[in-house]
């Protein structure tokens, strides 16, 4: 027994003591994060654009909408992230987890978009007509009225969405960006011990996935307390 645990703590040691290994580890949490967050106001702001696009009667704006969400949906983030890496911004000068916040930005865009399409279409029509009848115009009823109802219709899919984000940029080591994944790569790689790398990005990806999950939750139920009566 003595003997098993002397091993762990010298395989722990190795993995993350010897030469401050665990600052990979913090270093490639902050990245994830910072990526994730600069991706999902990316996304955001582009899947709002395409919602409304998607929603208009102009056909050509629901054209883009369509061949928008159809290419980013129909192909892996993986290729989007290398094809807005190696050639779309292959020669611009900028950091690499900005680059990387774009295309996973881009990536999510196509779906948030659904999402708040049908969070818009969820609200009663009787809400759009009152507007008109009060006398607002169209966009004035879209964002006086339609959009803060269909806010608590989407907020619980854009929480999801957000969290499944955070797990997507698990790939940017694609680029040589050395998020949490890439580091725990890295650590593998430098001791040739894979179990205690492996596993402490595990834990460090569940424990924040798990937290956020609990604040959105929590934040949802203030959101609908103003639906009980």
């Amino acid at each position: 027994m003595n003997t098993w645990w002397e091993s762990v703590v010298a395989k722990f040691q190795l993995c993350f003591i010897n030469d401050d290994r665990y600052m990979l580890l913090v270093k490639g949490f902050g990245v994830t994060i910072e990526t994730s967050l600069l991706a999902v106001i990316i996304g955001v702001i582009i899947g709002m654009i395409i919602a409304l696009f998607a929603l208009s009667n102009n056909k050509a704006l629901r054209l883009i909408a369509k061949v928008y969400t159809d290419i980013i949906r129909g192909t892996p983030s993986v290729t989007q992230l290398m094809i807005i890496y190696f050639v779309i911004f292959a020669t611009v000068p900028l950091p690499k987890w900005i680059i990387a916040s774009i295309a996973f930005g881009i990536n999510s865009g196509a779906y948030v978009s659904e999402i708040i399409r049908g969070g818009i279409l969820s609200v009663d029509k009787g809400q759009t007509e009152a507007g008109r009848s009060l006398g607002l115009t169209a966009s004035q009823t879209m964002t006086d009225i339609v959009i803060p109802q269909a806010v608590k219709n989407i907020f619980p899919s854009l929480c999801n969405e957000f969290i499944v984000l955070i797990k997507e940029t698990a790939i940017v080591g694609y680029v040589g960006l050395m998020d949490l994944q890439k580091a725990g790569d890295f650590i593998k790689s430098a001791t040739f011990e894979a179990f205690l790398p492996l596993i402490a990005t595990a834990v460090i990806y569940f424990a924040l996935i798990k937290i956020l999950t609990i604040v959105f939750g929590r934040v949802e139920t203030n959101l609908r307390k103003s639906d009980i009566r």
